[in-house]
């Protein structure tokens, strides 16, 4: 058999795996497998510098599959490269990454070969795709990276960093409005290592495309700034790997193929069809289509000899060769400048560089104060200048949320500056937040940052975050009614106990200055989990340390802060963010009329709930029934620590257009309600 004959014989096993699986499991979709299986093919085993034997080397080529509902393409791949699976320690421990029998059992309960990529279950998948555009901006977070991986650590005749990401999107990707603000983006900053491969087949799930999308999309990708070639049938290998080749040698900006296809490819009777989509074939037309292969009617899962050699002979050899080379390379880098490749060594496997925090600043008590976002500031760039992969940026309100690195030598990353540490997204905060996710994927420590009424936009790339269980971190400043002139629709209300809701992500509303340092330093500890921070505006009281508890108390989530004299607390007030100011005001008010009481300042609910029984007893006693929980956004979620008896003053409306004093009046954040209250709860009034 010749090299072309091997060639069909190998893209007829991922298309005939991709339509058994998806027919054994009753659901998936097959049409796109059936149609892209040559470029996969091509991209794998003619192209891309990725090792099977060592999927997470830090210079291999990346592979996005965007358009996730086609994961059989992928399953189909790892298993025939041989790819093997790596340990939550990045050591490869010699097991295939995907199985037959896990394709076999596609889409069922344990199975590597699920229905959408994800990340950190199945290895040699580099992101978790499923929300359609997702992937190509992530895409985008990979490309960043890697300009700026060059950047720093690239010496003359030592290319460390200059690997290629490749992603493949949908019609889906490229309608929804992520995959337009990641491409503008991308072409802005000339992303030439970023090459996305678009499937036009000219059918979603309602039918032909026509019916919604009848746009210019080359012109539209020129527009952007960015290479756009077209391939006129996606069967022709040659064609393929030469648009490839091209990619490869465009430099200054990323590079858009436009791929013609056919989806269900092969299928007589559903081809071009909409009932190719995501549904299976149903057996008469799986063996119709298998005719159409010249494959055996009747077999299922087929591999024929031949076929793993074929990739073993391809991406294999080419793979190991270009990964042994890049080693050796990367051992004389190591002896030339060594501090450089224990930085590396450092970010790849997610750990601190020794004294990331010695700067990070100690606040003085100040009845006056300092804004939550301008301790944020203060707090950001001591770690950027102690973490060199610590960098990032916000959705054009970097003098707002007072994020930008100010630092002698931070710069901005540009097309011309890769090296910057400052990010400029653009009012794009959909993708700022999915390309942050890119870039804490390729082991930097990034961060993105907007107002937090904003975190509706981005939130659906935040609970994938947490979903792929990334460090990234997202900064929200103007966090409740800080900046009331501004009205409802820039006052968060729901936003923090959404936010809550997401498992995984740690979300964190510092109560004053020093609170921020300590979210931040708990927050860069972690490795497998991102962080939400919600900053206020205006300025808060910094509290006098040897009157209250330490701040280090953050990292348990809740604290208690102070105890009123004289015996055990009658009440509890709680309180997160710029309430806990006004508890202990409250307090001291309860104080002078006798009435002990306990703060208690909860800047993150999980933390809280993480802690031990007997910690959280010690915090928040069983026996005092008397509660009351002061936040500025929804009283949703309280009652768990209020109980049936205690009580909430918080949001249960949308905010108003006024002065925050005004505000604080119209919705009863003042402290003579909470003591009104109290006196209530224990009929002292």
């Amino acid at each position: 058999m010749n090299n072309q004959e091997l060639d069909q014989l190998a893209i007829n096993t991922i298309r005939t795996l991709s339509i058994d699986a998806v027919q054994q499991a009753k659901s998936g979709h097959p049409g796109t497998p059936m149609a892209l299986a040559p470029l996969v093919y091509t991209v794998w085993n003619r192209i891309m510098r990725f090792d099977p034997q060592d999927p997470i080397w830090p210079n291999r080529d990346r592979f996005v599959l965007s358009n996730g509902h086609a994961s059989m393409l992928l399953w189909s791949v790892l298993h025939l490269t041989g790819t093997v699976a790596v340990n939550a320690d990045y050591e490869c421990i010699g097991k295939p990454s995907v199985t037959l029998e896990d394709i076999r059992r596609f889409r069922q309960l344990g199975s590597k070969a699920t229905g959408h990529p994800e990340y950190h279950w199945t290895s040699g998948v580099e992101t978790t795709t499923g929300p359609l555009g997702q992937g190509i901006a992530n895409s985008v977070g990979m490309a960043i990276a890697r300009k700026w991986l060059a950047s720093r650590y690239n010496r003359p005749g030592f290319d460390i960093f200059d690997y290629d990401v490749y992603a493949v999107c949908s019609d889906g990707d490229l309608m929804e409005g992520i995959g337009s603000e990641a491409a503008s983006l991308a072409g802005h900053l000339g992303l030439d290592d970023l090459c996305w491969i678009y499937d036009n087949n000219h059918i979603t799930i309602e039918g032909n495309t026509r019916i919604a999308f009848s746009e210019d999309v080359a012109t539209r990708f020129l527009a952007y700034g960015w290479n756009v070639l077209r391939i006129g049938d996606a069967n022709d290998l040659e064609r393929i790997e030469h648009a490839l080749e091209i990619f490869r040698e465009t430099k200054g900006r990323p590079t858009l193929i436009i791929l013609d296809s056919h989806i269900g490819y092969g299928s007589p009777h559903k081809i071009d069809t909409a009932a190719a989509h995501g549904a299976p074939l149903g057996e008469d037309e799986v063996r119709l289509t298998k005719r159409a292969y010249g494959w055996p009617e009747d077999a299922k899962f087929l591999v024929p000899d031949g076929v793993r050699e074929h990739f073993d002979a391809g991406i294999g050899a080419r793979g190991a060769a270009v990964r042994d080379r890049w080693k050796t390379l990367y051992a004389a880098y190591r002896r030339e400048f060594p501090d450089l490749a224990t930085e590396i060594d450092q970010m790849e496997r997610r750990e601190l560089p020794a004294g990331w925090d010695r700067d990070l600043p100690s606040f003085s008590p100040d009845p006056k104060g300092i804004s939550g976002r301008d301790a944020s500031a203060e707090v950001l760039n001591a770690l950027a200048r102690n973490i060199p992969w610590f960098m990032g940026g916000s959705a054009d309100l970097g003098p707002s949320t007072k994020t930008m690195l100010t630092f002698p030598g931070a710069g901005d990353f540009e097309a011309a500056t890769a090296e910057g540490r400052n990010l400029h997204f653009g009012i794009r905060e959909h993708a700022m937040t999915a390309i942050v996710n890119g870039m804490a994927l390729s082991k930097l420590r990034p961060f993105g940052a907007t107002f937090f009424i904003f975190s509706d936009y981005a939130r659906p790339a935040i609970r994938l975050s947490a979903m792929m269980e990334l460090p990234a971190i997202f900064v929200f400043t103007h966090d409740a009614m800080g900046d009331g002139e501004d009205g409802p629709t820039h006052q968060p209300v729901e936003q923090l106990v959404s936010l809550r809701a997401v498992p995984g992500l740690v979300m964190l509303r510092p109560g004053d200055a020093n609170e921020v340092v300590e979210a931040y330093r708990y927050v860069l500890q972690l490795r497998h989990r991102p962080a939400a921070i919600a900053l206020s505006r205006q300025p808060l009281p910094t509290f006098d340390r040897r009157k209250y508890a330490s701040p280090a108390g953050v990292a348990q989530g809740a604290y208690i802060m102070a105890d009123a004299p004289g015996g055990p607390p009658e009440i509890i007030l709680i309180a997160s963010g710029s309430e806990v100011s006004l508890i202990i005001e409250a307090a001291e008010a309860l104080t002078s009329l006798g009435i002990r009481s306990r703060v208690v300042s909860m800047p993150s609910w999980d933390l809280f709930e993480q802690q031990s029984d007997s910690y959280r007893e010690n915090v928040l006693p069983a026996n005092i029934k008397a509660r009351i929980a002061v936040e500025q956004g929804s009283v949703l979620g309280w009652e768990r620590y209020v109980g049936a008896t205690g009580r909430v003053i918080g949001m249960d409306t949308f905010g108003a257009s006024a002065p925050l004093k005004e505000l604080q009046r119209k919705f009863g954040f003042e402290p003579e309600r909470v003591v009104a209250i109290a006196q209530e709860l224990l009929g002292r009034k």
